[in-house]
This record gives C-alpha cells, sequence and structure tokens, in this order.
C-alpha cells in the first residue's frame, strides 16, 4: 500500500505573500516578534537535528528514552487499521519507533510546513516502512481542519513529541488539541510529549549551548528572511538570547539589536533600537498535572503519562468532537 504524493493543505501555506505578511506584521508589532513555525525551512531543520543530539539539549534524549522503553504500550492504544497522524512531523524520528512497535497502524501521515524536508524524510521511510501508506502533507498543522481524503475514513490515532505544544501560549495549546480533537474524532488517542519544569540552570544549558548551535537556528530566522524576501538583515548585528521566565514557566527566546539600524524588507523599513529584540519562541514547561489540567479542559481524558523525571509522554483520550 503506497501513497507516492505530497499532499498539500487546501488553502496554499507558507506562500511568499503569506510568510512576507507575518513578517511585517510581526517587525512592526510591539514588542517585535516573529512566529517559530519560520524555523523550519530546509536549513532550520537541519539546524534543529543538530540541536537534538547536542549534550546540553536533554528533551531528545529524554522523549526517544521514553518513546523506546514504552513503546509496546502506547502503540496497544491505537485501534486496528488506524492511521498515524503526527503533527509536525519533521525527521519523523521518533513515529518510527511507535510504526515499529505497532502492528495496528497501516498508514503514517506526517504533516509538517516544510515541503522540502518532508518529501526527502517520505522517501525514506517508503524505502524503510514498504508495507505503509506514507502521505505526507505539507499543511501549518495549527491550520489543518480534515485528513486527506486517502486517509479519512480510516480510524486515526495523533502524535505530536518534542516538546512543541509548548511553544503555544496556554490558550493556543487548548486551541490547538480541541482542533486536533476534531480531527481525530470522538474516541482517538493523541500522543503528546511535554517537557518538564525543572532546575532554571539546566534549562539555560538546553537553549545556550556551547557550540552556539541554537543561536545559529535562531538567526537562520533572518537568513531565511533575507533568503526568501529580499531584507537585508546583518546577521553579525543580532545576538541570541536565552532565558527562564519563572513567572511564566517558560524558556523565551530572543534575537537582539546589537546597535540602532534599519531593516529593509520589500518596500518597508523597520528601524531597531540598540537592545530591542524579536521574540521569536516561547517553551512553556509543565508539571504532569498541570498539563494534564491543560487536556482535560480541551476535550482530552488522560489516559497515562510516562516521565524520566525531566520529561513526560502523555496519552490522552478525546471525549468531545
Amino acid at each position: 500500500m503506497s501513497m507516492q504524493n505530497v499532499v498539500r493543505a487546501s488553502r496554499p501555506i507558507d506562500t511568499a505573500s503569506e510568510f512576507a505578511a507575518d513578517v511585517i506584521a510581526g517587525l512592526g508589532a510591539k514588542p517585535k516578534s516573529l512566529a517559530p513555525k519560520y524555523f523550519y525551512d530546509l536549513a532550520g531543520s537541519s539546524l534543529f537535528d543538530r540541536i537534538t543530539e547536542l549534550p546540553e539539549y536533554y528533551p531528545t534524549r529524554s522523549e526517544l528514552g521514553l518513546l523506546r522503553k514504552y513503546a509496546p504500550a502506547i502503540a496497544s492504544l491505537f485501534p486496528s487499521g488506524s492511521a498515524l497522524i503526527e503533527f509536525g512531523s519533521g525527521s519523523s524520528r521518533k513515529a518510527r519507533i511507535l510504526l515499529r512497535a505497532a502492528a495496528s497502524v497501516e498508514a503514517y501521515v506526517p504533516v509538517d510546513i516544510s515541503g522540502d524536508f518532508l518529501q526527502q524524510d517520505a522517501v525514506r521511510l517508503r524505502r524503510d516502512f514498504p508495507h505503509l501508506a506514507i502521505c505526507p502533507v505539507v499543511a501549518d498543522f495549527t491550520a489543518m481542519a480534515e485528513l486527506p481524503t486517502d486517509i479519512a475514513a480510516m480510524p486515526a490515532a495523533g502524535f505530536f513529541p518534542g516538546s512543541t505544544i509548548g511553544n503555544f501560549e496556554p490558550h493556543e495549546a487548548s486551541a490547538f488539541l480541541r482542533r486536533a480533537g476534531r480531527i481525530l474524532g470522538a474516541g482517538s488517542v493523541l500522543v503528546v510529549g511535554v517537557d518538564l519544569e525543572k532546575l532554571p540552570d539546566i534549562l539555560y544549558r538546553a537553549y545556550n549551548d556551547a557550540e552556539g548551535v541554537t543561536a545559529k537556528f535562531n538567526l537562520n530566522l533572518l537568513a531565511r528572511i533575507n533568503r526568501e524576501l529580499g531584507a537585508n538583515f546583518d546577521l553579525a548585528a543580532f545576538e541570541h538570547h536565552a532565558f527562564y521566565n519563572s513567572e511564566c514557566h517558560r524558556i523565551e527566546m530572543h534575537l537582539a539589536s546589537t546597535r540602532r539600524q534599519k531593516v529593509r524588507i520589500g518596500d518597508e523599513t523597520i528601524e531597531f533600537r540598540a537592545g530591542e529584540t524579536i521574540h521569536t519562541e516561547n517553551s512553556y514547561k509543565y508539571s504532569v498535572d498541570s498539563f494534564r489540567a491543560l487536556a482535560l479542559g480541551s476535550g482530552w481524558s488522560p489516559i497515562e503519562a510516562w516521565t524520566d523525571g525531566l520529561f513526560s509522554v502523555h496519552a490522552l483520550r478525546a471525549t468531545s468532537d
């Protein structure tokens, strides 16, 4: 069973015009911000894969360890003949662990905004899992409304690893969970990776690695704007800043202007004060109980949570359409 084509969302996504509009709006706001979904072009996705291998960056190692240890228990929750839908799939490295353990899964649907990266990974998936239907979907999963036609009739299970849920503001996380429930259907299962609250020093090192790969990842957002929108950002005039905001229980990532400067993007000119920042990402940290409370308020009933003390993997069941 094989699906050779990459499906694109019904509404065109990540076009130059949409990217430009979001960038202009974000940099014109006070304070300035850019959406973290735009980190993940081909270069950004490759840099993030490097981040996951860094000694300071514990989340990937912790989550991979939990998935390997509990894959049979997780896979047992997936219905027979199901499609596994991964929201924001990236390299699908973690999904592969579940796919190997889940004989009940007959199709895998990776959903990601980076079409080039998704296409490359789909080729490898078809080689490594020839018995599965592989149906990649190029889409912004936060705006996705339905499953591809070929998959819609199958029972669905969801997978949302990597603590990406923490990149949302809590009300946005709730909205995503509700959207996922509508897409997957009542009674469906969703497996979510959630980073846990911990000592601020551990968090600081995870987002300020000694090699500077996270800084390159953050700065690549400006490089992408230069490449795709013809802007003239001087990357040497911006610094990567990441710190733990204990009041909000989140890591914040910023790009700080080192001097007063002007940047041109098309017909727009953006002014920066010395020290002014572009807020590029939040990463909220939860306790097991606080995430369960969020899920319960968003149409999901907690089934199980697995943790190593640093990270957690939650299994949820949809309680509403």
